[in-house]
C-alpha cells in the first residue's frame, strides 16, 4: 500500500471541496466522484495509444490497456502531459464510455496532500512532453550501458510524460505512490494502473 505522509507545508491555493460529478466507471462498473487530487489512467485509442502500449511493452509492462494518465485538480478539470506540453482541461475529454480508473478510495489523501498535489499540477502546464523519456526507460530496463546518463534525463522534471507527471505531483505532496526504489520519473501509465488492480 503506497505511504501516504504529510507534506511540511500547506500550499496556499485553496481547492474545492466538492468531488466532480459522478462519473461511470466502465472498468468496475459503478459511478465514481473523484475528488481534487485523485489520478486516473485511460484507454487511448490510434496510432498514440498503440506507440504507448509499444512503449510500455519495451518496458517490461506488457500490453496494458491503460496508455495514459491525469490529475484531477478540481472544478470539473484535469492536468495532463500532452505532446504540445502539459494541459489543464475539461474532465469531460475522458467521459465518452472509454475504460478508465480511478485512484479514488485506492490512494488515501489527507486535504493538504490533495491541496499540494493540485497546486503541483497547475504548477506543471506547460511543462513539455517527452516521447524521448520511453526510449530511456526502455535502453534503462534492457541495461543498457548509459545509466547515470538515463537517470538525470528520466529525473529531469522539465519535461515529463503524462506518468511522469502524475507522481511528480504526489512526490511534491509528500506522497510516494512507489517503495521499489525504482529511479524518479521511472513510471508508467502501466505502473499507475497496476496500483489500481482490485
Amino acid at each position: 500500500m503506497p505511504t501516504a505522509p504529510v507534506p511540511p507545508t500547506e500550499p496556499s491555493s485553496s481547492v474545492p471541496d466538492t468531488p466532480a460529478a459522478p462519473l461511470p466507471d466502465p472498468v468496475g462498473g459503478a459511478e465514481v466522484r473523484p475528488l481534487p487530487g485523485d489520478f486516473a489512467v485511460v484507454r487511448m485509442g490510434g496510432r498514440g495509444g498503440r506507440a504507448i502500449r509499444i512503449g510500455q511493452w519495451l518496458n517490461g509492462d506488457g500490453f496494458d490497456d491503460f496508455e495514459h494518465a491525469f490529475v484531477h485538480v478540481g472544478n470539473e478539470e484535469l492536468v495532463e502531459a500532452q505532446p504540445g506540453g502539459a494541459e489543464l482541461r475539461p474532465l469531460s475529454v475522458y467521459t465518452d464510455g472509454r475504460p478508465i480508473r480511478w485512484s479514488t478510495g485506492r490512494i488515501p489523501l489527507t486535504d493538504d496532500q490533495r491541496r499540494a498535489i493540485v497546486a503541483a499540477a497547475r504548477g506543471y502546464v506547460g511543462t513539455p512532453y517527452s516521447v524521448a523519456d520511453y526510449l530511456a526507460l526502455a535502453a534503462h530496463r534492457f541495461r543498457l550501458p548509459v545509466g547515470l546518463l538515463i537517470r538525470a534525463y528520466v529525473a529531469n522534471s522539465g519535461h515529463m510524460i503524462c506518468s511522469q507527471l502524475v507522481d511528480q505531483c504526489y512526490q511534491d505532496a509528500g506522497v510516494h505512490l512507489f517503495t521499489d526504489g525504482r529511479w524518479s520519473g521511472y513510471v508508467t501509465p502501466a505502473d499507475l494502473a497496476n496500483l489500481l488492480d482490485p
